[in-house]
């Protein structure tokens, strides 16, 4: 149990030494990362969509279906 209280302190130590964001900076931080994992998300599902065609259209399943 003396671990155990010796890590959290510790832990608690060191959280105390942390340079927390300010708000504006969290939001902003925020903002990017939304932003970013849009596009990427919208970049993968076109590339899925591409792929999808041309592998469909020279197995034989014809393009859109």
């Amino acid at each position: 149990m003396e671990k155990v209280k010796k890590f959290l302190k510790e832990v608690n130590a060191e959280l105390r030494k942390v340079t927390w964001p300010t708000k504006d900076e969290l939001i902003g931080s925020t903002i990017v990362t939304v932003v970013v994992s849009l596009i990427v998300a919208i970049f993968i599902g076109i590339v899925d969509r591409i792929l999808s065609v041309v592998i469909r259209s020279i197995f034989g399943g014809g393009i859109g279906g």
